[in-house]
């Protein structure tokens, strides 16, 4: 980056104070940091990959990971068996209203399984539909997809974030996977969806943008959206309505102040994507990979062999318990030296709140939060 556009921006800073320059905000109050995630009871063994959950209308849970979505039920959902299989990763899940099973699938596009038989949606105003990671469906049958990206698969989200990627996209199609919409475009990695009002209003995250929004669900494009929770201190993932109004939002990790300072330093971003492998790269992570050359953020060094729970993390879980206004009610955390990180999924059941970190491929369950 040039000498010029530092000085642009400190000159910038003095001329309009009261821009908003997107500083990550504190974690305190309801955020204030803990280990509950890492006191939640796991469900079953590690299913690597693990994306999403959804509820069916047998009252079992719905697991995708991997090429599979697997069946959960029974006393502690410890009863598994795998209910569907696709060509390709699976993510978002949810039940339509008339019973069929709606998949997200990598690189492919949307599923809608019934029984043994498949039929898919695979493109959308003349593009493939690559990066699907999240679905929903209206009482009136009408399906809400969220398109992340243009240019990768979900799986390759962090190669998306370091190339500033804004070409997300919202799509509505008709019960028949027919009548395809497209709602908003050039949006930051919009990564869940959610339904209120019987399904008039439509809630969206958008993960590079650190925001959480809302638009009327009419299948028409979204001109305005009102932001109800902006700035988030991570990258926000996927929202599931909570009882008594509001929504668990998941978070793939969380911003820190090293990243934040990459992403604006276009010239060493560019040369660090070009000659580092991604795993390697600065910038968040679904898990630490304990790999001796990852790269250390300020503060994350071990003393004495002990990694400071404290210290700025690469990989982190977070789930939130937010109210209808965007404001943070209870939040679950597993801090740095945790092993529940890369949330990407939360829905409340009668047995408690199940947690998926995409991170440790496990399902967790908080028993403080069963519906009565």
């Amino acid at each position: 980056m040039g000498a010029f556009t530092h000085v642009w921006r400190d000159i910038e800073q003095v001329l309009f104070p009261n821009r908003d320059q997107h500083p990550i905000p504190a974690m305190d109050g309801a955020l204030t940091p803990n280990d509950l995630l890492d006191h939640c009871r796991v469900i079953g063994e590690p299913l690597p990959g693990a994306d999403a959950v959804a509820r069916g209308p047998d009252g079992a849970l719905y697991v995708s990971a991997g090429p599979h979505v697997w069946r959960l039920s029974g006393e502690g959902f410890r009863e598994r068996a795998v209910f569907a299989t696709v060509e390709g990763a699976a993510g978002g899940l949810a039940f339509h209203p008339d019973g069929r099973l709606l998949v997200c699938v990598a690189g492919r596009g949307l599923a809608a399984i019934d029984g043994n038989s498949q039929s898919w949606l695979e493109q959308a105003g003349g593009r493939q539909l690559r990066c699907l990671t999240d679905v929903v469906a209206a009482p009136d049958g009408t399906i809400f997809l969220a398109d992340a990206s243009d240019t990768v698969t979900a799986e390759e989200w962090v190669r998306d974030l370091m190339a500033k990627g804004h070409s997300g996209r919202l799509i509505a199609c008709g019960p028949a996977l027919d009548g395809v919409t497209l709602l908003a475009e050039g949006l930051f990695y919009p990564h869940g969806l959610a339904l209120t009002d019987g399904g008039k209003t439509l809630w969206f995250t958008e993960s590079w943008n650190h925001r959480l929004g809302r638009a009327p669900a009419i299948g028409q494009a979204i001109r305005k959206p009102d932001v109800v929770m902006g700035n988030v201190p991570g990258y926000p993932a996927r929202l599931s309505p909570a009882a008594g109004g509001g929504f668990w939002l998941t978070l793939l990790a969380v911003r820190t102040h090293l990243t934040e300072f990459v992403l604006r330093e276009d010239e060493y971003r560019r040369e660090m994507m070009r000659t580092i492998p991604p795993e390697l790269w600065i910038g968040p992570s679904l898990a630490a990979t304990e790999n001796c050359l990852e790269p250390m953020q300020f503060g994350n060094i071990k003393a004495l062999g002990i990694e400071k729970p404290w210290a700025p993390p690469r990989s982190y879980g977070l789930v939130v318990r937010i109210d209808e206004n965007g404001e943070p009610i209870r939040s679950l955390h597993s801090r740095r030296g945790g092993i529940h990180h890369g949330i990407t999924a939360a829905l409340e059941t009668e047995q408690g709140l199940v947690v998926v970190s995409k991170g440790s491929g496990r399902l967790l369950l908080d028993i403080a939060e069963a519906r009565p």
